[in-house]
């Protein structure tokens, strides 16, 4: 059975290069290489730091954490906090010889960045190759990253097993839209397999749902698997960076793993949020407050799903 294990490239996004063979490139640039049973994949927040939305969209699609920073400025700080933030606390740190290793140890002091494993930027590779594939098991469930139409083929989904395994044929619902969906074919790193099994990146060629049904951040699963809400209550904790007040009826963004969906404040406390747009969510998963036109920080805050 093919194994896979994904990793997050942050600070000098173009080490990745080094690691694998570029495939999809949009604001989240992937690259990915097979060896012997094991699919690597790296993704790069490529929009970022233009837009803050990509940063939380490519943490989130990654077990491991590759931070190799080249400079010390607020958009360095914005990956520390999302990385903080999302828990993310299995990781490798590297910096420039540019780079104050003092001060990066002050930004990191307390974070989910202070347990990386540090090292020279020529040992990345050797440190990557010691880390193991990480599964959860349960129920099918994907999350969607891109989507499009391929003439003879109909609608190919990408995205990321991220519970139990999805297979052949298998009959599963895609949210929040609750539409229908036969997996027609699988494909890993281009080749043809029958299943794939948590975390695998996978391209699935489906019957039921056309690509402009399909966004970032939908979930493919099993019926009843996860909820689907249009007003969620978090135990909201404020970013400190972030000195504006928050009211009720004031807008935002909110991420909730790969979804990036408007929403406004109809409560303050508790914290609730309600939205334009259905979401699809889980008890205890982790929501992230945006404000993508603030000119300082632009991470408000977080909080789980109750």
């Amino acid at each position: 059975m093919v194994k896979s294990i994904n990793f997050v490239v942050l600070g000098k996004q173009d080490i990745a290069s080094e690691f694998g063979k570029k495939g999809t490139e949009t604001d989240l640039t992937l690259y990915d290489r097979k060896e012997s049973d094991v699919i690597k994949t790296w993704v790069i927040p490529s929009g970022f730091p233009d837009k803050i939305q990509p940063l939380f969209q490519a943490i989130n699609l990654a077990e491991y954490v590759i931070l190799h920073v080249d400079k010390l400025d607020k958009f360095t700080g914005e990956q520390i906090i999302a990385l903080d933030l999302l828990k993310k606390e299995k990781g490798i740190l590297s910096h420039t010889f540019e780079v104050d290793e003092s001060k990066l140890d002050a930004l990191i002091n307390g974070t989910v960045v202070e347990k990386y494993i540090k090292v020279d930027q020529d040992k990345i590779k050797e440190e990557m190759d010691k880390l193991e594939p990480l599964s959860t098991d349960g129920s099918s469930e994907m999350v969607i990253d891109h989507c499009f139409d391929v003439k003879g083929v109909g609608t190919v989904i990408l995205g990321k097993v991220t519970n139990g395994k999805v297979k052949q044929y298998d009959n599963l619902k895609l949210y929040p839209a609750g539409i229908d969906v036969l997996i027609k074919s699988i494909q890993m790193h281009d080749d043809p397999v029958e299943e794939s099994i948590c975390p695998a990146r996978v391209g699935l060629a489906v019957k039921g749902a056309k690509p402009d049904e399909v966004g970032r951040g939908d979930v493919i699963c099993e019926e009843g698997a996860v909820n689907i809400k249009t007003e969620i209550e978090i135990d909201f904790q404020k970013n400190p960076f972030y000195k504006s007040e928050i009211a009720e009826n004031q807008g935002c963004l909110v991420n909730i793993g790969l979804q990036i969906k408007a929403a406004k404040f109809t409560s303050i406390s508790p914290l609730k949020l309600t939205f334009e747009k259905p979401i699809v969510c889980k008890s205890g998963q982790i929501a992230i407050i945006l404000k993508p036109e603030s000119p300082t920080i632009r991470i408000l805050g977080s909080g789980k799903i109750k």
